[in-house]
């Protein structure tokens, strides 16, 4: 922890000074302002929408000097960049969310891209192996410099982009969302990372997370941003560390005193859905069991948890039974209100009544060519038609109705749904469900990637739905959240299911020893 005290002259390596970004008539920056200290780590929180992303495509270039307003000043001189190039040569390098490197090329060729290790103009293969082996080594990463992007999981791609900007001399180090796809273990690697750079190398980082863990456990110091202005710093030192309470209220101008709504228990009615022996293998490779012998069920009015760790095969079971969308040699039954049922197509799910709200909203939820309106209706054409063709004021009105009743932000249900932000667009991706009317929920990451407050309405659109008789099942990486809102909760380890914990057994040491419970293989 950086141990100054702030009356002293700080060693300044940044300072953005009233940034205003106007998007046409609307205005995404109102006056931000930031001071990052050289060698700390400083985290930027806000709500989605709050205009973090845009502050540091301001920074980088992305939108280049002229296009805003305010000044910026980095490492001693004021900052007019056309474009990234131009940051980059200062050493200021961006790692964005949807990270961008290209999956068929080696972790050593996207290592140097643009920026080739060659002599005489040809490229020396031998030069470019020992220097990625040698940046792989800094990030902690004992891959392969030959081995392709696509081979490796998120959480090594995050380390290759690190490693990219390590060659390219970084001095600051900019981290948008860095852990948001990362599992808990991965996500404890990235962050120590960012702490050994700074610590060995002096390199100063801004990063930017919804994860309030993360800012206590990492951050020096908080820039808080909300609607477009800066609301707030936090000061953090080990004689004050971060009062997350106040952060949060600061980020959402309002008390959250609960991170979830107060959902007394629903009784819970008949058994709406079952899943026995469910067994799943691997689509490409048969003999890798992903589901083993899962059983699950779920009644009326009930809120039921999926929890485990990353690749404990929860998204692979609900896509198996959702119209075998993933998975070869899948056996084991299931029964929706007590009768065994066959869903081989996704349509054969619906029609029997399941929903399944997937985690990647933007590659499977939605269309985002099409506006709020079309997407809203896609799981409900067959319901909205008559006699095959689609009846407009039908569609219309449902669409309608579920935008004020789910406060989905945006002027009208015909604007294009990729214009809306993350908590909007799950708020779409939820109505298109519960316009098609089913009696199951299978919600797979509702609130992956958005902020507190989005959070807080999509908690209670899940309480409204099992309070009229829906039985639901959430599926989270986050165990707080779990714990906020579920009536039960299963464990899932390695493909088992390891425990069945009601209420009043939530703790989060509990659910995470049956998480973590290894696969008993017979003898």
């Amino acid at each position: 922890m950086s141990q100054h005290t702030h009356e002293d002259a700080r060693d300044v390596i940044l300072t953005m000074d009233h940034i205003v970004k106007r998007f046409g008539p609307v205005t995404a920056l109102s006056g931000v302002d930031l001071t990052v200290e050289r060698g700390e780590i400083h985290a930027i929180c806000g709500e989605n929408g709050a205009g973090k992303s845009t502050l540091m495509n301001v920074l980088s270039g992305v939108y280049p000097y002229g296009s805003y307003e305010g000044t910026i000043t980095f490492d001693g001189k004021v900052c007019k960049y056309k474009n990234i190039n131009d940051s980059e040569a200062d050493g200021i390098v961006v790692i964005h969310q949807e990270l961008a490197l290209s999956p068929f090329l080696s972790i050593a060729e996207n290592l140097f891209i643009g920026n080739e290790r060659s002599s005489h103009g040809v490229i020396d293969w031998d030069k470019t192996r020992a220097e990625a082996k040698k940046l792989l080594d800094r990030v902690g990463l004992p891959e392969d410099p030959d081995t392709k992007i696509m081979d490796i999981g998120v959480g090594k791609q995050q380390l290759v982009e690190i490693a990219k900007a390590l060659s390219k001399n970084v001095k600051l180090l900019i981290l948008d969302e860095p852990t948001a796809a990362l599992n808990d273990e991965d996500s404890a690697h990235l962050l120590d990372l960012v702490r050994q750079l700074r610590d060995e190398h002096g390199v100063t980082s801004i990063i930017i997370t919804h994860k309030l863990n993360e800012v206590a456990a990492i951050a020096d110091n908080v820039t808080i941003i909300r609607d477009g202005a800066t609301v707030g710093e936090m000061f953090i030192t080990p004689e004050t560390p971060l009062d997350q309470d106040e952060l949060i209220r600061k980020m959402v101008g309002r008390e959250l005193t609960n991170l979830y709504p107060h959902h007394p228990s629903n009784t819970p009615g008949e058994e709406f859905f079952r899943v026995e022996n469910w067994t799943v293998h691997h689509p490409l490779d048969p003999n890798r069991v992903i589901v083993d012998h899962a059983n699950i069920a779920v009644r009326s009015g009930e809120i039921v948890g999926l929890a485990g760790l990353m690749g404990a095969g929860r998204t692979e079971m609900a896509m198996s039974i959702f119209g075998k969308t993933y998975g070869s040699h899948i056996s084991g039954d299931i029964y929706v209100k007590g009768k065994k049922v066959e869903l081989p197509t996704v349509q054969d799910a619906i029609d029997a009544g399941l929903a399944y709200a997937t985690e990647d909203r933007k590659v499977y939820g939605l269309n985002l060519l099409q506006n709020v309106r079309e997407n809203a209706s896609l799981a409900s054409l067959k319901k909205m038609s008559k006699k095959g063709v689609m009846d407009d004021n039908i569609e219309r009105k449902e669409a309608e109705k579920y935008r004020t009743e789910f406060n989905i932000k945006c002027r009208d249900i015909d604007v294009q749904v990729s214009t809306l932000s993350g908590g909007n667009q799950q708020k779409v991706v939820l109505a298109k469900w519960v316009i098609s009317d089913p009696d199951i929920l299978i919600l797979d990451e509702p609130t992956r990637g958005i902020d507190v407050g989005a959070k807080y309405e999509i908690y209670e659109i899940i309480d409204q739905l099992a309070d009229a008789g829906k039985a639901v099942i959430v599926i989270s990486s986050e165990l707080p959240e779990l714990i906020g809102i579920c009536d039960r909760i299963y464990t899932v380890s390695q493909g088992v299911v390891t425990d069945n914990v009601p209420r009043q057994g939530f703790t989060q040491e509990y659910l995470m020893r049956g998480m973590t419970k290894e696969r008993q293989v017979a003898l």
